[in-house]
């Protein structure tokens, strides 16, 4: 394989951390609350990717290192190529992906509250204990 394709292989592997750090970076915030500042803008990018139709353009910088390197392209997105069989079911409506969509903005806001709740808690009591 060609430094190329390792290239496009590289953007592969992190195309598929930054997809699930979009959708379960919010938990990574429980552990690590500095975490937030690099999940907001993460997960806000990857939803209106997924609202808007659009492309990330991870998709066309794998397409391009895998032309010079004398591979196959694909057509569409990273989603549709590489995940749409595994993740999603067959005959995937824009409603179902919408719904989708909305499921991950519920759970990350639903995680999101809970941090904000235990935040808190922590000074309210640290409030109480030094008065």
């Amino acid at each position: 394989m060609s430094i190329y394709g390792n290239l496009a292989t590289l953007v592969v592997v992190f195309h598929f951390a930054f997809l699930l750090f979009v959708m379960f970076g919010g938990l990574l915030v429980l552990r690590w609350p500095k975490v937030v500042w690099l999940h907001i803008p993460c997960f806000l990018w990857g939803s209106w990717i997924e609202v808007s139709g659009g492309i990330c353009p991870l998709t066309p910088l794998e397409n391009n290192l895998r032309r010079a390197a004398g591979e196959a392209e694909y057509v569409g997105s990273f989603i549709e190529h590489y995940i749409m069989a595994v993740m999603y079911p067959a005959g995937l409506t824009r409603t179902v992906q919408l719904a989708l969509a909305v499921g991950l903005v519920l759970l990350n806001a639903a995680v999101y509250g809970w941090v904000v709740r235990r935040r808190r808690r922590a000074r309210a009591s640290a409030v109480v204990v030094t008065s």
